[in-house]
């Protein structure tokens, strides 16, 4: 009788973000504000990359990409939140709550394979700078982000699939603000084990094969900057490396935090807080990091600008 209650569970209960009820508007508007500038910022990028022909080159393809997954996991997790900040009962339905988990895999998982692209595109770049037209061609950058895409789809079939194998009994209260694959463990009545090995397994495959990617990508990026004499070339492998390099650390950094803590309550509130990171705050800073930082994608934006100002007069 027990198992077939599980069986028609059919909501959850998000208990969300921790704060005083008369902070809820401005937490509400401030949250608003994050995703509003996120999208415009990421989905900007996108359009900018589009329209100039100058930057259909790979590098830009590959942040046209990240852009992508930034805007996607921010809508994945976010509108849900806003509307669950000012809902008493933040209820979440089974079949919602799977659809979000598979959007969030998704777009994490692809996004780890990205970054791992554009540290080899750097690598090729700046230490063989006269093979990079030949050997990281437009061809090959789409055929890695297709990988990367499909790499993601998969991995995210994994985990769905393996939840089926779950029954949900125990509690109908997810301790997070949107449907994580570990809270979701949490509350299962069936041993989930063969789960957690899964993810054990294939997420830490996939983040330890693209953080050492980036290592190895960059470390080698070191060694030829070091061997420069040129105080100019050194200013400008360091600053088109600068702004991957901060994106990575910041979201490889959140992703290994998030996983290696202890399961505890202090442990449920600290992962929350990784997780706002990585799905809040890191899409909001990757188009500032990297149009601040970027020469090209200034200058194009200046002539857009400059466009449209004249067309108006």
């Amino acid at each position: 009788m027990e198992k077939e209650n599980a069986t028609l569970l059919t909501e959850l209960i998000l208990t969300g973000l921790l704060y005083q009820p008369q902070w809820q508007i401005p937490v509400f508007l401030a949250f608003l504000v994050i995703y509003l500038i996120t999208m415009v910022g990421n989905l900007g990028l996108i359009a900018l990359i589009c329209s100039d022909s100058h930057l259909h080159t790979p590098m830009y393809l590959l942040l046209g990409s990240l852009a992508f997954l930034d805007a996607w996991i921010s809508s994945t997790v976010t509108p849900k939140m806003l509307v669950n900040f000012l809902t008493k009962i933040k209820v979440i339905s089974l079949s919602e709550c799977m659809t979000q988990l598979f959007s969030f895999a998704f777009s994490a998982t692809t996004e780890c394979f990205v970054l791992a692209t554009m540290a080899y595109d750097r690598y090729v770049a700046i230490c063989k700078p006269l093979l990079y037209p030949v050997i990281m061609t437009n061809r090959l950058c789409i055929r890695l982000l297709v990988s990367s895409f499909v790499g993601g789809v998969l991995h995210a079939l994994i985990h769905i699939g393996g939840l089926f194998r779950l029954t949900f009994c125990n509690s109908n209260i997810i301790h997070h603000f949107y449907c994580d694959i570990m809270p979701l463990f949490k509350i299962s009545c069936t041993d989930p084990s063969i789960n957690v090995l899964m993810v054990f397994i294939f997420s830490g495959s996939i983040q330890v094969f693209t953080i050492l990617t980036v290592l190895v990508s960059y470390t080698l990026v070191l060694f030829t900057i070091l061997k420069k004499k040129s105080v100019q070339g050194i200013r400008k492998a360091f600053s088109t490396c600068g702004a991957h390099l901060l994106s990575v650390s910041l979201y490889f950094g959140s992703l290994l935090f998030m996983y290696v803590r202890p399961g505890s309550v202090q442990a449920d509130d600290q992962d929350m807080m990784d997780s706002l990171f990585y799905t809040v705050i890191i899409p909001l800073l990757n188009p500032i990091i990297y149009s601040l930082r970027n020469k090209n994608v200034l200058d194009s934006l200046a002539k857009i600008l400059k466009r449209n100002v004249s067309i108006s007069y």
